[in-house]
Formats: C-alpha cells, structure tokens, sequence
C-alpha cells in the first residue's frame, strides 16, 4: 500500500487525524513556550485549557519528581493513598460524594454515562436509558462520547448511531422539557461550551433545566472537563448558579495540568448502581498521577488563583470590546466567562489563528468560526496586555488582506 502525502502529516507513520500548526516546542516556563528553533510564543492556548497553571510549574515538577522516584503504578487491586486523599479533597470543595479516577475526560464521560443509566436500572427501571445532549457540545472521542454531542463530522463513517441518545439546540429550554420524558436517564451538558464556541449557558436556563431534572426524576452531568477547576473564576462554572449543582460531574485537563488524569464525581445517590465489578481502570488513578492531581488541585484551589482569573478575565474582556469596536469588520462577538474567551470573526477562524501565530502568540479554534483564548490561570495582567497587543496586530493583518 502506498504511503501517504497528505500534508497534515509530518511522519508518514503518524496517523494523519490532525490538522498539526508547523510549530514544534522543546520547553515552556510560565505562559511561555519556545521551539526547537529558539522563537518564544505567548501561550494562550495552554493545551486547550490544559496547563491551567502554565508551563513547568515547580510545584507541580516537584511532586512529578518526587513520586517518579518511588512508586507508579501497582493496580486498582491494591488502595491507592493518593486516590483516597484527591477524592476527600475534591468531594470537600464540590457536591460530591465519591469519585472515580480516569486517565482522560472521555474516560470520566465514559463513567458517567454508565452511572446515570446503571442508576435507574438499579432502581427497577431498567428502560430509563435516553441520554439528552445538546447540539455544539464536545463531550470527548470515544463511541458513546459522541454520539452523546451529536456532531455529525464526530459520527460520520462509524456505523449505526448509538441507541438512546438525543441531541437538542443548546439553551433551549422549551425544546429540552419537551424532550424529557419517561425514557431519559440523563441530561449532560457543559454550564460553558468551548469547542462550540465558547458559548455560557444563562443562568436561569441552567436552574431551570436542573429543577425540571430534579422534578422529573432525571439525573444532570456536567461535563466541566474544560469550563471547570477555576477557569470561568470559581471553581466549576455551575458555581456561578445558587442551586445548580449536578448529580455527576466531569472533570479532567486541568487537573493534571498536562498530565494524563480525569474524573468521575457523583453523589453517593447517584452511584448507587456502580458496585464492584461493574466499572474499572487499568492506569486510572495510579500514584504517579494522584501525585499530579494533588499538587495541581491544591494550586487550583486556591482563592488567589481564582481572584486572578477574574480580574485577568475582565481586563480581557475590557481589551477586546475595545478591539471589536476598532474592528467590526474582524471581530462580530465576545464570548465565554472567566479565562474560557471565545471571540467570534468575521474572517476565517484558521487564517486568524494563523495570524495570531505569526505574531507569536498561540490561540485555539472553536465552532462558530470562533478563535478561543485558554491561557493560564496564573496569567498576568501584563501578560494579557501583551497577548490584547498581538490580537491588534493580528486584526491588522486579516483587515489588510481583506482589502488586497
């Protein structure tokens, strides 16, 4: 078989499912990330919301280091010291009762889903399998994770869709209560979409939505995997909403800070179905990783870090109304909440992203032709300053080119 020349790969022994940038880092340190050539980036992707705490945090490297040294992985045979304690400290700060360690969000989605489902089986209902979604969402790659989005260029090619999965237009809350009926086990939803486009759900819509589960007998997951551990400015975006609260939350990217680590949290209520035998992990929650998990919640956790995501997020959110009122022709919208910043175009999404490179700064792409600002919550003011200078430049630019 010939090899391929697609020129979204690099290595013809890479499986060619990435549309890579001709970008290659060999360090970070902070909101910093430098080349194989030496050229330094401004980071305000971070992973896709991944390094919340930059680039080579000592903390972080220290407990990396200093478990590296003396022990793995040994199984889920065996108590993990470092599960027991992440847990306690995740189920103090949150609604949560107990917790089930993933190596990755589309593990923690995995869960629970099985969760809500298992849950009424449990119960004696057994039919209560249907799993409301909502168009836009990103819930992870895997089979049930897609299909519990919808997005048609996630699902296509395939084969048959999953049973029991509904996928609804995102806020609406009419269409959603007619949607909930006997059948429905779940509603999952992200409290702010990022690859959607980084669009916030209304408050009232996401109180709304959780009175008429509870009323209904149906259980609410959020999927907090990016919107949650401090990025919108508490701790998980549905803390912005008094009363809100899920009966299963996921989490994962953050909470690793780049390392590997996702999770499951649950009320004890809701997990009621999930007894021995009935779920597992091979790596998931190894000591290597709660080693990570614990010093990075323990960063992320702290009332410094989230103040600064806030007043970061509103000198942001101050710097590009004022780049859209100088470029209506570039820039349409602003979106998202906290350091979750999503910013609509006019021009192609990509060739922005591409602009904004050129200018050594580092964005994410989004639906709805949006660009998506991730950086560290760490970020500075003046670190925001810089990245407000290299969006004007960077509009500069595509206004130029549109008029060439």
């Amino acid at each position: 078989m010939a090899q391929s020349t697609s020129p979204t790969v690099p290595n013809d022994h890479i499986l060619g499912v990435y549309n890579r940038a001709p970008l290659a880092f060999e360090r970070g340190r902070g909101a910093r990330l430098y080349t194989t050539e030496g050229e330094e980036y401004l980071d305000c992707l971070a992973g896709i919301a991944t390094t919340g705490l930059g680039h080579a945090h000592p903390k972080i490297v220290e407990a990396l280091k200093d478990q590296a040294e003396k022990l793995w992985h040994v199984s889920n045979i065996f108590q993990i010291p470092g599960q027991e304690e992440l847990a306690k400290r995740l189920c103090a700060a949150t609604f949560a009762d107990v917790v089930f360690f993933t190596n990755s969000g589309t593990e923690a989605i995995e869960c629970a889903l099985k969760t809500a489902r298992k849950y009424h089986w449990a119960n004696g209902q057994p039919d209560r399998i249907e799993i409301v979604g909502f168009e836009g969402a990103f819930h992870g790659r895997s089979y049930a994770a897609v299909f519990a989005a919808g997005n048609p260029s996630y699902t296509e090619g395939f084969g048959p869709a999953l049973p029991g999965y509904k996928t609804l237009p995102y806020g609406d809350l009419e269409a959603f209560k007619a949607a909930v009926g006997p059948s429905t086990a779940a509603v999952i939803v992200e409290p702010v979409q990022g690859e959607g486009g980084a669009r916030a759900l209304g408050e009232a819509e996401l109180k709304a939505m959780r009175d008429h589960c509870t009323a209904n007998g149906v259980l609410v997951i959020y999927d907090e995997i990016q919107c949650g551990l401090g990025r919108t400015g508490k701790l998980f975006a549905h803390e912005w909403v008094e009363g809100a609260a899920p009966d299963i939350m996921c989490v994962a990217k953050a909470l690793g800070n780049g390392f590997p680590v996702g999770a499951c949290l649950a009320t004890i209520e809701a997990a009621k179905g999930m007894t021995v035998g009935s779920h597992g992990s091979t790596y998931g929650g190894n000591p290597l990783a709660m080693a990570v998990g614990l010093a990075a919640f323990g960063e992320i956790n702290k009332p410094e870090t989230l103040e600064n995501v806030r007043t970061v997020a509103g000198y942001f959110t101050q710097g590009l109304k004022g780049l859209q009122d100088r470029y209506p022709d570039v820039i349409t919208d602003i979106r998202g909440k906290g350091l979750l910043i999503g910013v609509k175009l006019a021009p192609n999404n990509r060739e922005f992203m591409a602009a904004a490179r050129d200018e050594k700064l580092l964005i994410a792409g989004g639906g709805d032709n949006c660009v998506r600002l991730l950086p560290s919550l760490l970020l500075t003011q003046d670190e925001a300053r810089e990245a407000i200078e290299k969006l004007e430049r960077t509009c500069e630019v595509m206004r130029k080119k549109a008029a060439a």
